[in-house]
């Protein structure tokens, strides 16, 4: 499944460059300007991505969306809260898998219990009570185990029908994916049902975040690239992400006394003053 899954992506990924390649500008002034707007040092590829988030929100908007609207307004809350449990106590074991991998000896071990707690007596993972027992759900994916290891973000990059990710998520997706609960069922027809439960489980539960996002973001695509980034920040550091440095700043974090040094050491002190 997940070379299948991965071939549609470069395929459609192909397809889109094909079709989406810009034509010569006719008028050279365009052309200029679209040179000389500054590159985002996060998103080198702006220009490309967002032809790609354009080509994901046409889906979206034409299938995904609707059919998420629909299961949301139909199917009981009771169920899809089974669903979305179900799928989570199966997401549970990598992540614990993962906490393990980051050394977070203690998180990977309360994983593997609330794995545990809600397979026996959850009835499968339909019920949760490992978060009644105190067993809170900290999901990690291999992304963030490559953080963790050091691996940087690198350049973000919207996957088409995936979304936003950046190239370090990408690289970690196909691992992700192996450990993901499209693994379970043994027939390819089980295995596309459960992929189509994961994306409308998914979508409904963004149903009213992307409501949100309409009403508020001017520029849904920056906003979208800012959130997720900052989101990954904070999931790779725990919430706790290391303060950025800035190339102005000196060294030790001193106050750069430049400017106290700029006026002329002969100047009266008087003329310092303002009058």
């Amino acid at each position: 499944m997940t070379r299948t899954l991965t071939t549609v992506v470069v395929a459609l990924g192909l397809a889109l460059g094909g079709c989406a390649s810009t034509p010569p500008a006719a008028a050279g002034g365009a052309a200029s300007a679209a040179e000389a707007a500054p590159v985002n040092k996060a998103d080198p590829w702006e220009n490309w991505n967002r032809k790609v988030y354009a080509f994901n929100d046409t889906i979206d908007a034409a299938v995904v969306k609707p059919v998420a609207e629909a299961y949301r307004n139909v199917v009981p809350q009771l169920v899809r809260t089974g669903v979305g449990n179900v799928l989570g106590n199966i997401r549970d074991v990598w992540s614990a898998a993962n906490q393990l991998l980051q050394g977070k000896l203690q998180y990977g071990l309360e994983m593997g219990m609330r794995v545990a707690s809600n397979t026996f007596f959850g009835i499968g993972g339909l019920l949760d009570p490992a978060t009644e027992f105190g067993l809170v759900r900290r999901s990690e994916d291999f992304g963030q185990t490559l953080g963790r290891w050091g691996a940087g973000p690198g350049p973000f990059v919207v996957l088409p029908l995936l979304g936003p990710s950046t190239l370090r998520d990408t690289i970690a997706l196909p691992v992700d994916r192996l450990f993901a609960p499209t693994r379970l069922p043994q027939t390819d027809t089980g295995t596309y049902a459960v992929l189509g439960i994961e994306i409308v489980d998914a979508r409904t539960n963004l149903l009213e975040t992307t409501q949100l996002l309409d009403q508020v973001a001017l520029d849904r695509y920056s906003f979208t690239r800012d959130a997720y980034l900052q989101r990954r920040r904070d999931q790779v550091y725990d919430g706790a992400p290391p303060l950025d440095s800035f190339d102005d700043e000196p060294a030790d974090g001193a106050p750069d006394a430049a400017p106290a040094a700029a006026a002329p050491a002969s100047a009266p002190a008087s003329a310092a003053q303002p009058k």
